[in-house]
């Protein structure tokens, strides 16, 4: 290897949604911080994250439904707390959030059903649903103001040398960096991750989701709906009316989630989007009346993974680089945004301790503090989809009464909900 040109206490690979909020989180310390992404930073910001496995739909009229982001976050009391501190939230205020005050759940082999809302909390709102787009450009824009973040947008790793003290970097542009600390948010097929040889446990869900924006004959009600399906769930997430997101009332835009076997998938992406619209209607029970438009669709396949370790002497995982689930409840960036938050705190301790950014101690205090909840977290995912995927009379009949159960305790359905909001389980 030739000469280093750069050098870095922190090197964090990957510079999306997660990546790129935790050089926020370290803008103040005083460690020297560098962030190394792909894609160029126009890409990043309109969207170009998306990677999807296959599109179906115009490619050419431009309609309202094709100015909304295809991908979307359901972003939880806790992350919004967590961007706010770090100066973002207010950014994306000003561009199109969506909070919604209730969500309503259902099965739909059956008659059971379970609403939360906001209200019984005496919150505003359960959450935001905002566009992955919205919430890049409000990141990039607050990082815009910390001069001692070296962005390195549009460069692709080349090689990756992992034998020294330090690891190297070479990029395409064969300008080559090494960190103390090298930090995986490059996403589900880390390079970082495999390279490192770090192991992971993983399996195909069997379901691909379907994601797209639909405009709907009805307003979505501020609702965030679900139904529960043996193919896979269906979820409705409320969009923004407007711009700014002032006047969510009457908006009949929504962003679908619509997991199912890959068979399903195949023929529902194989249609055109007129019958498309109509089998999502009925497939929705016509909840929100009739679909009247629905933007390019991607599927994308889901697949969980959760590596065994997070960190090394020298590399950390964060986000889709550990721990990738089922979207079915909207918790996967939450979950990388609490790795962001956790690994931040742990290394801003130790910029005031004046540790190095590798420090063995507090790297594996930062993995046993994140470890058991992702896996918690990952675990209750994969029980309620091998709940819902069942046909049996009898798996039907106890998930029917369980949730009929569950709706009548108010408290005990409050604390769930207020826990997966980030509020500790605490209701008033």
């Amino acid at each position: 290897m030739s000469s280093i040109k750069h050098s870095y206490d922190i090197v964090i690979v990957g510079g999306g949604m997660v990546g790129a909020t935790l050089a926020c989180a370290l803008a103040k310390t005083a460690y020297s911080v560098a962030v190394v992404e792909g894609q160029s930073l126009g890409c990043l910001i309109a969207g170009g994250s998306v990677s999807p496995n296959d599109v179906a739909g115009s490619q050419t009229e431009q309609r309202a439904v094709d100015q909304y982001c295809p991908r979307v976050s359901a972003l939880t009391v806790a992350s919004q707390t967590f961007l706010d501190n770090l100066g973002i939230w207010p950014r994306m205020l000003e561009k199109r959030v969506s909070p919604y005050q209730e969500m309503k759940v259902w099965d739909g082999d059956g008659t059971a059903s379970i609403e939360f809302s906001a209200a019984e909390l005496y919150q505003p709102a359960l959450g935001h649903i905002v566009e992955n787009s919205i919430t890049v450009t409000s990141v990039y824009e607050q990082l815009q103001c910390h001069d001692n973040i070296t962005l390195l947008t549009g460069e692709r790793i080349r090689q990756v040398e992992l034998t020294g003290e330090r690891p190297v970097l070479v990029l395409e542009s064969d300008v080559q960096i090494s960190a103390t600390l090298v930090v995986a948010a490059d996403g589900a097929n880390s390079l970082i991750r495999k390279v490192s040889g770090l192991p992971t446990r993983e399996w195909d869900y069997q379901h691909h989701a379907i994601v797209a924006t639909v405009k709907t004959e009805k307003h979505n009600e501020k609702t965030a709906w679900q139904r529960f399906m043996n193919t896979g769930p269906l979820a409705f997430l409320p969009l923004a009316a407007d711009p700014l997101g002032c006047d969510a009332t009457a908006s009949h835009y929504s962003s679908i989630v619509w997991s199912a076997v890959p068979e399903r998938a195949k023929e529902l992406m194989a249609l055109s989007d007129d019958v498309f619209c109509q089998e999502l209607g009925r497939s929705f029970e016509h909840r929100l009346g009739r679909i009247e438009a629905v933007s390019k669709r991607y599927s994308i396949p889901l697949r969980q993974r959760h590596a065994k370790q997070y960190v090394t002497s020298n590399i950390a995982l964060v986000g889709d680089a550990a721990h990738t689930i089922h979207p079915l409840a909207g918790q996967g960036v939450n979950l990388g945004l609490q790795d962001v938050a956790v690994l931040a705190d742990e290394l801003i301790k130790g910029s005031v301790q004046g540790l190095a950014a590798n420090d063995s101690l507090m790297l594996k205090r930062y993995q046993r503090r994140r470890m058991g909840p992702n896996l918690a977290m990952m675990g209750l995912m994969e029980g309620f989809k091998q709940l819902f995927s069942q046909d049996s009379l009898a798996v039907r009949l106890l998930r029917n009464t369980g949730m009929r159960w569950l709706n009548s305790r108010s408290f005990l359905k409050n604390q769930i909900v207020s826990q997966a909001m980030g509020l500790d389980g605490k209701v008033p």
